[in-house]
């Protein structure tokens, strides 16, 4: 059976038949190794996981982060594919939408706290790896928390990485939302829980009620370990396990557990409904496992994964996919329209996806009293969060991923 297979938007309904793949009916886990219980098989999984991190390392230059160590050739060449897709601006207003195209409220804070993480997946849009040391800092966190206390529209905090967890300010930030009621969001990569000196995360994210966003791209091993790493599935099952033992996923515990899935390859995810079905029903009946909800997110064509796709000679057509997917139902509900993103330094984006690209809010328009407004450039420039409303958004090719298909956000699907 195929398990979490790539498909196209007009192949999906052929490709799905109820809970199943059409590929067939039985459970994946009759036709591979179950990951085996106890604490020999967690202790053998982070054996596993920490020699593939190993090896991965000692080959990171030509494998896990070199995106990092030849952007100067390949960077170019993507950015020049990049620059030929048609504008992103006039391209929505073609389809109705109105300009400028502008945040409206900002009812999110997602918080980018530092770019180390002990993974280093090929997907990745930040580039994080176990060799990055960016860290946001302690005077840039109260800042954070001063600006978040002070907007009243604010409803959510989402914490991301890197691992975020792996930060010295992770657990200050989720402390100090939490005491001003906030949403957190934890955007975990769940083999964090089995770092030294995270043996209780998981007893810290339950007490403070943080809503778990946890990365399992496939509920298969063989799919999770080629984008993840090896021994990351395995790890993976463990700490959703360990979760549940928490509460996580249970219904009535109040413990949000959620699931993102990000295509293995250059496609568009599934249609994440009938997705939803079969991940609920593969983890429970192989693991044991529950949860909340399953977010499927497009892969954005952006720093490692932009890399990766341009050295197989894919960027090119995988651009066109996301141009010829473009769907004018998304445009009102991207992420960006009541979101404000700020990096470990401080800098303020419109998103995650242009915070790695290092494009910076835009400028107010000119208005009859005299010249553009110059943007703000971090939280130490501004008296308030609200003074990032309605102000324009920066656009570029990468933000066809966002409007193809069903649309996509942090959240999962966005029509």
């Amino acid at each position: 059976m195929a398990a979490c297979t790539q498909v196209s938007p007009l192949s999906l309904s052929a490709n799905w038949s109820g809970n199943r793949f059409a590929a067939g009916s039985n459970h994946i886990c009759e036709n591979r190794r179950t990951v085996a219980s106890g604490l020999s098989a967690t202790r053998a999984a982070q054996k596993e996981f920490r020699r593939a991190g190993s090896r991965n390392v000692r080959v990171g230059v030509a494998k896990q982060v070199r995106c990092v160590s030849e952007p100067r050739v390949e960077a170019r060449s993507a950015d020049e594919v990049l620059a030929t897709q048609p504008s992103f601006l006039r391209h929505i207003a073609d389809h109705g939408a109105p300009l400028p195209f502008t945040r409206r409220v900002i009812d999110t804070v997602q918080v980018n706290i530092g770019l180390y993480c002990n993974q280093a997946c090929q997907h990745c849009h930040v580039d994080s790896s176990p060799l990055r040391t960016e860290m946001m800092d302690h005077r840039t966190a109260e800042r954070v928390v001063e600006l978040i206390a002070a907007c009243p529209t604010v409803r959510c905090v989402d914490l991301t990485g890197g691992a975020p967890e792996l930060n010295p300010e992770f657990r200050y930030l989720v402390t100090e939302a939490r005491r001003m009621g906030k949403e957190v969001i934890d955007r975990c990569n769940l083999t964090v829980l089995f770092e030294p000196g995270q043996e209780d995360l998981g007893e810290f994210l339950a007490a403070n009620q943080v809503h778990v966003v946890a990365s399992l791209p496939c509920y298969s091993a063989d799919n999770v370990n080629k984008q993840r790493g090896g021994g990351v599935f395995d790890l993976s099952i463990k700490a959703l396990q360990r979760l549940n033992s928490l509460g996580y996923g249970k219904e009535g515990s109040g413990l949000v557990l959620d699931l993102v899935y990000n295509p293995v390859g250059p496609s568009l995810p599934p249609a994440q409904a009938k997705l939803q079905e079969a991940y609920k029903s593969e983890l429970m009946a192989c693991y044991g496992i529950s949860f909340n909800s399953l977010f499927t997110i497009t892969n954005m064509p952006v720093k490692r994964f932009a890399s990766f796709l341009h050295r197989g000679g894919q960027l090119e057509s995988y651009m066109q996919l996301l141009v010829n997917a473009f769907n004018p139902a998304a445009v009102g509900n991207v992420m960006c329209q009541n979101l404000i993103n700020i990096d470990w330094q401080g800098a303020l984006f419109d998103c995650d996806f242009n915070q790695q690209l290092n494009l910076g809010l835009p400028p107010k328009p000119a208005t009859t009293a005299g010249s553009p407004s110059a943007p703000p450039r971090s939280v130490f420039d501004i008296e308030s969060l609200e003074e990032l409303v309605s102000r324009p958004i920066a656009t570029g090719a990468h933000c066809y991923g966002c409007t193809a298909g069903t649309g996509s956000s942090c959240t999962g699907t966005v029509v």
